[in-house]
């Protein structure tokens, strides 16, 4: 079975992909690779770091691009920006400029590294909260740019890509890793695991998909 790196931040979307990873490629195949950005939370990373010590993936490692504070501002960035969506703005004040593509091309390069051709990220377009480097031209767009930067053959994994939220939580529970992805992993934006605080936009798409599965899984009365 070939190896994988799995692009991971402790949330609910990658940890999804990580287990299907898991499942699919077997733990000893798959590697994981944290990023502290100067993400709002430190949490995020300690979380990322603990779930991969948990399941004992192949390989951990968290890679610090602190720099990326003096190049751009924006409310996952900045605890005393509050978290809106101004109207009319093409992209809400939480969107980090350019971080799925850096992240890619700095995946791609530790991959090679250590012989790794099979990249995965948990981003989804069918969810679309306004982030242009979640969509699925982007990723086939920086598959090919990689490639050809570096001479290689990667393939970029993005399993959640036409996934809902419904969707997705329904996949956790045919891995059998729903409750530990709803008690255990990271998406609020203030910072808060679990069910997080219920009211930034991230626990409210988060929520809003676990209610839609949880609705399609009950009994219908006769």
């Amino acid at each position: 079975m070939k190896p994988v790196l799995v692009v991971f931040s402790g949330g609910q979307d990658s940890t999804t992909c990580l287990m299907q990873a898991i499942a699919e490629r077997g733990i000893e195949n798959v590697h994981t690779l944290t990023f502290a950005y100067g993400q709002r939370h430190a949490l995020e990373v300690e979380l990322a770091e603990a779930i991969a010590k948990e399941l004992g993936v192949a390989s951990h490692k968290t890679l610090a691009v602190d720099w990326y504070r003096d190049i751009t501002s924006n409310a996952l960035m900045d605890t005393t920006t509050p978290i809106t969506r101004e109207e009319g703005a093409s992209t809400p004040n939480t969107f980090v400029e350019g971080r799925n593509a850096l992240f890619l091309l700095t995946a791609a390069i530790y991959a090679k590294s250590k012989g790794i051709l099979d990249l995965v990220i948990g981003v989804s377009e069918a969810d679309f909260s306004g982030y242009p480097d979640c969509r699925e031209v982007f990723v086939r767009s920086m598959n090919e740019t990689i490639n050809l930067a570096m001479d290689c053959t990667f393939t970029i994994h993005a399993p959640l890509q036409h996934l809902t939220k419904a969707d997705e939580w329904a996949l956790a529970d045919r891995l059998g890793c729903l409750d530990f992805i709803r008690t255990r992993t990271l998406t609020c934006y203030e910072g808060i695991p679990g069910d997080g605080c219920g009211k930034c936009p991230a626990c409210h798409l988060r929520a809003a998909g676990l209610r839609a599965y949880l609705a399609s899984k009950a009994p219908t009365e006769n």
